[in-house]
Parts: structure tokens; C-alpha cells; sequence
């Protein structure tokens, strides 16, 4: 599982897909509806949060934007009904550069065309939801 902190504008079709099913998989899990994954890190960051529901409808609703911008067919009903969260979650300079590094290598094999479009920049703009906050990789990371 991978929620990422990069803009989804920077995900190739398949990684956009990708994030969108395990968006819904993350919200299933916040939820308490699924207990497959409830201890996968990449929740860490939602679950610190006041309201991590909120936060992930939050996080899939700009996915779902993205999706409808590209003409793809992502159900939004399938995205829970809850309020907006209080402000933007923190994410840790460290951690946008790792995650950037790391997308940046995969479109490098699966979509170097993508890439060379679309990713151009070497700071990325992050996923509306955060902000970007001084620090370096997050302890919820894998390395």
C-alpha cells in the first residue's frame, strides 16, 4: 500500500489506479469495515490525525478529481460521506523527497514518456491535503 504525498497529477494511469484502489482499501481499514492491512504504516499518518476518516475521504476525494480529469470512471460512491478535516496534515520535507525519488524510479521503468512530461520538476508539488512541514523521512516510513 502506497499513499502517497506527491500530487496525484505525477501518477501515470496505472499508478493513479493503484492508488485508488488502496485509498478505498485505507478507508475500508479506518473504518474498522476490513482487517486486512490495519497495521500497514502508510496509516500511521492518518490514523495521528483527529478524524482519520475524514481524512482519508479527504485524500480520495482530490484522487477522484484527478481521475475525472483524466476521463477515467472511478466511483466516487464508493468514497464515504464525511466532513473536511480541520487543516492539512504535516508531511515531512524528507519524506515528500523520498517518496518523490521513489515514484520517480518507477516511472523511470513503467512509463519513462510519463515521466519526462509530466515529472519534469525536482520539488513536486504534494497532495493538497498537506503541507509540507521541516523534517526528514517519517518514522512510519520503510526504508
Amino acid at each position: 500500500m502506497r499513499l502517497w504525498s506527491p500530487d496525484p497529477k505525477y501518477l501515470d494511469a496505472r499508478g493513479l489506479t493503484a492508488l485508488w484502489r488502496e485509498g478505498l482499501l485505507a478507508q475500508s481499514v479506518l473504518m474498522g469495515r476490513t482487517r486486512a492491512c490495519r497495521n500497514h504504516p502508510q496509516l500511521f499518518r492518518f490514523r495521528a490525525q483527529h478524524d482519520p476518516v475524514s481524512c482519508i475521504v479527504e485524500y480520495l476525494k482530490i484522487v477522484h478529481e484527478e481521475s475525472v480529469a483524466r476521463g477515467f470512471q472511478f466511483d466516487r460512491a464508493r468514497v464515504a460521506r464525511g466532513c473536511r478535516p480541520a487543516g492539512r496534515v504535516g508531511v515531512p520535507r524528507g519524506q515528500v523527497e523520498f517518496e518523490w525519488r521513489h515514484l520517480r524510479r518507477k516511472l523511470e521503468r513503467r512509463a519513462p514518456l510519463w515521466l519526462e512530461k509530466r515529472c519534469a520538476t525536482s520539488t513536486p508539488l504534494v497532495h493538497p491535503l498537506f503541507e509540507i512541514v521541516p523534517g526528514s523521512v517519517a518514522d512510519w516510513e520503510r526504508l
